[in-house]
């Protein structure tokens, strides 16, 4: 059987090009007990198959673990799970293959998009409750529900890996060998009793997993493996961040006897008003770039303005720092929520202003306008002079000098992302939901094309191409300036790629991290032909963050690429990577104090980055260490942007901090510019822009301003 060659590394350099009759077309993904690969029956069907490590397939105990879970699968037939269609557990490399399900897992979801919705929430407990009920039917228990084991697909969610036991999932063992589980997503019985646990224990992981998926975190929350235990067997969960209408069923999940928690059957006829409401397109949201709009979330237990006891399920551990913590006792008692939904306005060209920019005190060629509503905070970006923006339902273009507006335009839809880019010299606008793209010419912004497209999950730009990403893991390239299609095909060894770009970058990026959260695939893709530049597969949960040297390295130059460096659970970020792929050169720089939900920016050797809390940091790569560490007092902060001499955030209150950029300390602020939503603040911030020797920044009450990036004292 002819080997299938493979980018990536050790075992696993060489594949199998067949799995019985099935052919290999691509690897999907890779964890600690085996790889998946996309493969292609005789006549056509798409398939996932699992085909097991080499080093595993030598183990007998392996061996009979694995043909334990190949008869659980086939047992199991179900609307939410995968189906067996065949399998060789006798094979020199045991296999299985399952239907192919085309979308992300909802680990990869919430890392990608945040926390679920309160309705995407209800959905999704509703479809794994009648998973569950059609496992424990036929006498199966899971034991490894988790969020990488549940596929979102357009028709509900899919339960996938039945009663696994991953011998690199966990470093705790029992007496009898391998505990069977993830620790965060455990019952108490699976520690203190690991040969009594029954379909209880699948009830308790469905909560945590409900949990992780309203808040991006557990319910039970430590970066070791042994506190999870603990806090799992004796503490009471943390549901700050549920919604206050789930939050006692999902209580009563998490009960630490089997008997207290409610059955699939129960969890079901709770739900039963939303369990046959699901839409297509529920658990396929467009690629985050920035806050979407829509109604104003129901309110979430733990909340500042719930009061005492208003649906919080419990009291929170002390000593627990963290997202939460931030969260509940911020000084401005913000909760995390998206924007209001503007008015929705037809397509039409809208010249005249709402109010002309008037000159700001603060230093020379400052500025403020309110160009448009007053109902959201704008987003900008700069392109060839201009400074163009957008709010929901609204695109136009500010002069960045004196912030007069040289054009309007409301669009049709609900836009969400970020804001509106230049790619291929036209006007490219935010998604609009997954099913149409729009340019708009810079100078007047009248349409120049527009393109009914397929359902795509994701949108990326590079250069002068859109990069649109499918449910199932299909990458189509278009042309910015005449909306062709310009290339359409799989990006192998990715699920579901989504992509990165950077200025001056001639790559765009897509990372995959493995199951069991060992190692990241770093893919560079050439935009305007869909080509693989280089592949690597580098260690650890990887995140692409910018890209330094003007090149993507592929011609032996010094361009290099930087990555967060990722807890696998929680998704903290615990140090900068810079990868060089012309050299192959790795560099990992530690931070000290992990910083949660960081983003940030690469300016030559030096790493600016912003987590929730407030902490900004500067992190010098050639120096291997973090050069400083400032706590700036905000409840959340933008990307930070910087021109060398300062670093410029912006606050969920309106607010643009400048910071000295060599020794991290806080030079001017200007005033709060609050909304009149102003107790609530986007789920993610727009950064500052610079141009011509300012920084733009926006507000939630529509302003948009310029102030003299050289002397932010006299702000």
């Amino acid at each position: 059987m002819a080997p299938q060659q493979n980018a990536g590394a050790g075992a696993e350099a060489e594949l199998p090009e067949y799995a019985g009759h099935y052919r290999l077309e691509s690897c999907l993904g890779s964890g600690g007990m085996g790889v998946v690969h996309l493969a292609r029956s005789t006549s056509g069907m798409k398939l996932a198959v699992k085909v097991v490590h080499a080093e595993f397939a030598k183990d007998p105990e392996f061996r009979g673990r694995f043909r334990q879970e190949v008869a659980a699968a086939r047992k199991v037939s179900g609307a939410f799970t995968a189906s067996v269609v065949d399998a060789d557990p006798e094979s020199g490399r045991p296999w299985m293959a399952t239907l192919f399900i085309p979308g992300p897992t909802l680990a990869e979801h919430v890392k990608r998009n945040g926390p679920m919705t309160p309705a995407q929430l209800r959905r999704l407990m509703a479809g794994l409750a009648e998973a569950l009920r059609d496992i424990h039917r036929v006498g199966v228990v899971h034991r490894d529900l988790k969020p990488s084991n549940v596929l979102l697909a357009e028709d509900g969610p899919k339960v996938i890996d039945f009663g696994i036991s991953r011998p690199k999932d966990s470093e705790l063992r029992t007496e009898t060998g391998k505990l069977i589980g993830t620790p965060p997503f455990m019952a108490p019985e699976q520690f203190r009793r690991p040969r009594e646990v029954g379909p209880a224990a699948d009830v308790f992981a469905l909560g945590s997993v409900m949990v992780h998926a309203a808040t991006g975190s557990g319910p039970f929350d430590s970066d070791s493996p042994y506190v999870v235990a603990y806090q799992v067997v004796h503490d009471e969960p943390d549901l700050t961040g549920v919604p206050v209408e789930l939050a006692p069923l999902i209580l009563r999940c998490l009960a630490k006897e089997p008997g207290d928690r409610p059955s699939p059957d129960e969890l079901m006829r709770e739900l039963r008003s939303v369990a046959a409401s699901y839409d297509t397109q529920a658990f396929i949201p467009a690629q985050r770039t920035g806050d979407a709009p829509g109604p104003r979330p129901e309110p979430r237990a733990g909340a500042p303005e719930a009061g005492p006891g208003a649906g919080a399920p419990g009291p929170r551990r002390p000593g627990r720092p963290g997202r939460r913590t931030v969260f509940v006792a911020g000084a401005l008692a913000l909760a995390l929520v998206g924007v209001l939904v503007a008015a929705r306005l037809s397509d039409g060209a809208d010249p005249a202003p709402r109010s002309g920019p008037r000159a700001a005190p603060a230093g020379s060629g400052a500025w403020e306008t309110v160009p448009a509503s007053k109902g959201s905070t704008p987003r900008c970006s700069h392109a060839r002079g201009t400074l163009l923006c957008g709010q929901p339902g609204m695109v136009f273009a500010l002069d960045p000098a004196d912030g007069h507006v040289r054009w309007r335009r409301t669009v049709a839809g609900s836009r969400s992302g970020g804001p509106p880019v230049l790619s291929g010299g036209l006007v490219q606008l935010p998604a609009d939901g997954g099913r149409r793209l729009e340019a708009l010419d810079p100078a007047d912004g009248e349409p120049r094309w527009r393109r009914e497209v397929p359902a795509y999950s994701g949108l990326a730009r590079a250069g002068d191409t859109l990069l649109l990403t499918a449910a199932d893991g299909t990458v189509t390239g278009v042309d910015g300036a005449t909306g062709d299609t310009r290339w359409s095909r799989r990006i192998p060894g990715h699920r579901v790629p989504y992509f990165a770009s950077f200025p001056g970058a001639a790559a765009a990026y897509a990372a995959s991290t493995s199951d069991d959260g060992s190692s990241t695939r770093l893919t560079a893709v050439d935009p305007d032909s869909g080509a693989v530049r280089w592949d690597v597969r580098l260690p650890g949960s990887l995140e692409p963050l910018g890209a330094a040297g003007g090149s993507d390295g592929s011609d032996g130059s010094d361009g290099s690429v930087h990555l967060l460096a990722l807890d696998a659970v929680y998704g903290r970020a615990t140090a900068v990577v810079r990868h060089t792929p012309g050299t192959g050169a790795t560099r990992r720089v530690e931070l000290p104090v992990p910083l949660e939900q960081a983003h940030g920016t690469v300016h030559g050797d030096l790493v600016h980055l912003m987590g929730t809390g407030g902490s900004l940091v500067a992190v010098d790569m050639t120096a291997g260490k973090q050069r400083w560490r400032l706590e700036t007092a905000v409840l959340r902060g933008s990307a930070p942007v910087t021109d060398g001499r300062h670093v410029y955030v912006s606050a969920p209150d309106g607010r643009l901090l400048a910071v000295d950029a060599g020794k991290g300390r806080l030079l001017g602020q200007t005033p709060p510019r609050l909304g009149s939503a102003s107790d609530r603040v986007a789920a993610a911030l727009p950064g500052p822009v610079l141009a011509g020797g300012r920084v733009h920044a926006t507000a939630p009450d529509g302003t948009v301003f310029a102030l003299d990036a050289r002397d932010p004292s006299a702000w």
